[in-house]
C-alpha cells in the first residue's frame, strides 16, 4: 500500500494495522473505537480499567482489555505490537469532578508516562494524546466575553489547578519524545465534547448532558423549575462528538502537526444560559431556573480560536450547537425511560 504524508488513517494506514485505543470504555475513546472500525480497520486493541459490562460502548470484532493503565506493566501489555496509539485515558469528568477531585485527575501523569514510554519502546509510528482547553492560562478567562483562546495562550503557565497542570504537562511529555527519541506525537486540547453514548447521570457529566437530564426530570416530574450551576452568565463552546472524531483523526496524520497542540472545538460561544434555552426549546418547555452560585463553575469564560486548524487542515468542527443538541436529548431522553423502565444503561 502507498503511504502518504499526510491526510487521514485510511491514507496512511493498512487496515491490518494494530491501533491501541487507551480510555476506551469511556465516552470520546469508545467512539473513536467505533470510527476506525467502520472505516475497515480490523485490528483495534480497546483498553479501559473499567469492568467490561460498564463500558459506554461495545464495538464488535474489537479486542477489549481491562487494565488500569497507570500501572506500567499494563502499559507495556497493551502497546504490543502496536503501529498507533491514542492515549485518551484520564480520571476524569465534568466541572463537578474535576474541581472537587484534584489528586485524582494528577494521578493522570502515570497513565501518559507509562502509556507513551510503552508505545515508543513497542515501535510504535505514531502516538495521539487527548490534552484539554484546561491547560490554558486561567488569567485569560475571567470574563465571560472572553477572547477566543490561541494555541500560544497556555503559556505563562497558569492551567486549571489538578487536571489542567496534568494536561500541561503530559502535553511537554510528548513534545520530548519527538525532540529525544524521534516519536511522532500529535496533541489535540479538546474544548467541551458531548454527544449520545457519554456520561450524563452520576457525577461526572459536563453541562450539556447534565443539562439535558435536568430538563428531562423536571418534565417527567411535572416540575416547573430546574437548579442551574453558577449564575448563568459563564461562556463555552461545545463540540459535537462527530467533529471530534474526524478531528482527531485528521491531526494525528499530519506531519505539520508533530509535538504540536492545537486546538480541537467550535468557536460557537454560548452562555450556560443561552444553552438552557436550546434545551428547553428542544423539549417545548419553559422552566424556572434557581441558580447555585456555591456550585463549581470554572472559568469565567473559554472559547476556542481555530484559526491554527483551518490553517493547517482546511477544516474545522462545524456541527451547530442546536444540531448536535437535538441528537443528545434524544440519546438521553430514551436513556432516561429506559432506567425508569428497569434497564440498564449508562452510568
Amino acid at each position: 500500500m502507498e503511504k502518504r504524508q499526510s491526510g487521514t488513517s485510511s491514507l496512511l494506514l493498512n487496515k491490518d494495522d494494530l491501533m491501541v485505543i487507551a480510555g476506551a470504555g469511556g465516552f470520546v475513546a469508545g467512539a473513536l473505537a467505533r470510527y476506525f472500525h467502520e472505516r475497515g480497520f480490523t485490528r483495534i486493541r480497546a483498553i479501559d480499567k473499567k469492568p467490561l459490562p460498564e463500558w459506554y460502548q461495545h464495538v464488535p470484532g474489537v479486542e477489549s482489555l481491562c487494565l488500569d493503565l497507570s500501572e506500567k506493566e499494563n502499559c507495556v501489555r497493551a502497546c504490543e505490537g502496536a503501529v498507533e496509539v491514542y492515549n485518551l485515558a484520564a480520571d476524569m469528568g465534568g466541572m463537578g469532578f474535576i474541581e472537587r477531585f484534584r489528586i485524582e485527575c494528577l494521578r493522570s501523569v502515570l497513565i501518559n508516562t507509562h502509556m507513551i514510554e510503552a508505545a515508543c519502546r513497542a515501535g510504535a509510528q505514531r502516538y495521539f494524546f487527548s490534552s484539554s482547553a484546561c491547560a490554558y492560562n486561567t488569567e485569560l478567562q475571567k470574563d465571560p466575553n472572553v477572547r477566543a483562546l490561541k494555541e500560544s495562550d497556555a503559556y505563562p503557565a497558569m492551567a486549571e489547578r489538578g487536571y489542567g497542570w496534568e494536561k500541561l504537562f503530559s502535553e511537554m511529555v510528548c513534545q520530548e519524545y519527538w525532540a529525544e527519541r524521534g516519536m511522532k506525537t500529535f496533541i489535540a486540547r479538546f474544548h467541551n465534547v458531548y454527544g449520545p453514548h457519554g456520561t450524563w447521570d452520576g457525577g461526572r457529566e459536563k453541562a450539556p448532558a447534565a443539562i439535558c437530564r435536568k430538563v428531562i426530570e423536571a418534565k417527567d416530574r411535572g416540575k416547573k423549575e430546574i437548579t442551574i450551576w453558577g449564575d448563568g452568565t459563564a461562556t463555552r463552546s461545545f463540540m459535537y462528538i462527530d467533529d471530534c472524531l474526524k478531528g482527531i483523526d485528521m491531526i494525528a496524520h499530519c506531519e505539520d502537526l508533530i509535538a504540536t497542540p492545537i486546538n480541537l472545538g467550535t468557536s460557537e460561544l454560548v452562555t450556560v444560559n443561552q444553552l438552557v434555552d436550546i434545551v428547553e426549546d428542544i423539549a417545548g418547555t419553559k422552566l424556572h431556573r434557581n441558580y447555585d452560585v456555591t456550585a463549581p463553575r470554572g472559568v469565567a469564560g473559554r472559547n476556542s480560536d481555530n484559526t491554527m486548524i483551518q490553517r493547517i487542515l482546511h477544516w474545522g468542527p462545524h456541527t451547530p450547537l442546536r444540531e448536535g443538541m437535538a441528537k443528545t436529548f434524544a440519546w438521553i431522553e430514551q436513556q432516561y425511560a429506559d432506567r425508569k423502565a428497569g434497564k440498564r444503561t449508562v452510568i
